[in-house]
């Protein structure tokens, strides 16, 4: 695949649609041609514990940044209707679908490949298949693993390699 949107959230809570930041990789013929993170206030806003551990950020952090749609309605034009790429898609296309629901936008049914699915069923002899330990089997060395962009970065490494 040459064209696609690498994508990764990171969310606040527990609540999918809580995206507290985005990460974006957008390639072009194979190459990279954009980046962008941006914070987000999140919905509801409010953080776990084990979220800020995680990925680090906090009420502080995103209190004042904007919300969603206004992110989304900024980014949508770069997507350039690009099928998405996500190191286990199933929870960045839940997250994007519970943050349309939750604000009323319309959802377009966004394509989404799996990198983590791809890597288990082509390196089934790797001790697991999380984002790092891909990335450094392909010989991508990810720094600052769960902030969205760097796992982006990551994602779109991978899915070079794999994804066909």
């Amino acid at each position: 695949m040459l064209n696609f949107v690498a994508i990764d959230f990171e969310t606040a809570n527990y609540n999918r649609s809580s995206i507290c930041s985005l990460g974006i990789v957008r390639v072009e013929n194979g190459k990279i041609t954009d980046k962008i993170y941006h914070l987000v206030r999140p919905q509801p806003n409010f953080y776990c514990s084990w979220a800020t551990d995680i990925h680090g950020l906090s009420y502080d952090d995103t209190i004042n940044e904007p919300e969603f749609p206004e992110i989304w309605e900024r980014i949508k034009p770069k997507l350039k209707d690009f099928p998405f790429v996500a190191h286990n898609s199933s929870f960045d296309a839940g997250c994007l679908k519970a943050v349309h629901d939750l604000y009323g936008m319309p959802y377009p049914n966004y394509e989404f490949h799996c990198t983590y699915r791809t890597a288990k069923s082509i390196f089934p002899q790797l001790e697991n298949h999380q984002l790092h330990t891909v990335a450094a089997y392909v010989g991508y060395e990810l720094e600052k693993h769960h902030h969205a962009l760097a796992d982006a970065e990551a994602c779109a490494e991978i899915a070079r390699i794999i994804i066909t």
